[in-house]
């Protein structure tokens, strides 16, 4: 009898606001390699660490990559609303989490949304939407960008088991173009339309750094 192929490992793409979930089940879904879940976690650092703890509990998730998703505040002058950050790392007061596949991130993003800027380094998390002078003071640490919830997201899953992990963010605002509320200018809409995009650069990502199953 002939073997029968080996599943491939499920990816698990988290994000935190009923908005970048939406975006994420846009019609350019791609070709996925494996079963897909986009998590909605909720919001803030310690809601993504509960949602991620009780999703890779399940058995079925043992083995699945994971990659955290959504919006971000770009620290760095002349970041500008729709940018792309692929982190080299995530950041939060208790471990640096380092990120898979990086440097494919970069090249697929770069064919996939031609003409949009990626930027690389790292992501830092807070607890808090991070506002006016705050940016320098992250900025001076080495980090790119800044979200809530992609540090406690990869710390939860590096946690659990061995697995690829990485987080992929679109701007949002920018010192120069700072927001009120996601969504109602222009900066808020381009990063919608850019969120919607990226699933097929996140399923190349999974094609590649998949680990065996166990």
């Amino acid at each position: 009898m002939a073997a029968q192929p080996v599943p491939a490992a499920p990816l698990l793409i988290a994000c935190a606001l009923g908005i970048e979930h939406l975006a994420l089940r846009g019609r350019d879904r791609g070709e996925p390699c494996g079963p897909v879940t986009v998590l909605r976690t909720g919001m803030g650092p310690g809601a993504a660490e509960k949602a991620v703890d009780r999703a890779l509990a399940d058995p079925a998730f043992a083995d699945a990559a994971v990659l955290a998703t959504g919006f971000c505040a770009g620290l760095a002058p002349g970041m500008h609303p729709g940018d792309l950050v692929v982190a080299e790392e995530t950041r939060d007061p208790r471990r640096t989490v380092a990120c898979a596949g990086t440097e494919l991130l970069v090249k697929e993003l770069t064919r996939t949304l031609p003409g949009r800027t990626v930027h690389t380094g790292p992501l830092t998390g807070s607890d808090h939407v991070v506002r006016g002078p705050e940016r320098s003071d992250l900025l001076a640490t080495g980090a790119i960008a800044a979200d809530m919830e992609s540090a406690a997201t990869l710390l939860s899953a590096v946690r659990s088991g061995e697995r690829p992990v990485a987080a992929v963010r679109v701007v949002v605002d920018a010192p120069e173009h700072e927001l009120v509320r996601i969504g109602t200018v222009r900066g808020g809409i381009s990063a919608f339309r850019v969120l919607r995009s990226v699933l097929p650069t996140f399923f190349e990502w999974h094609r590649n750094v998949l680990l065996p199953r166990r």
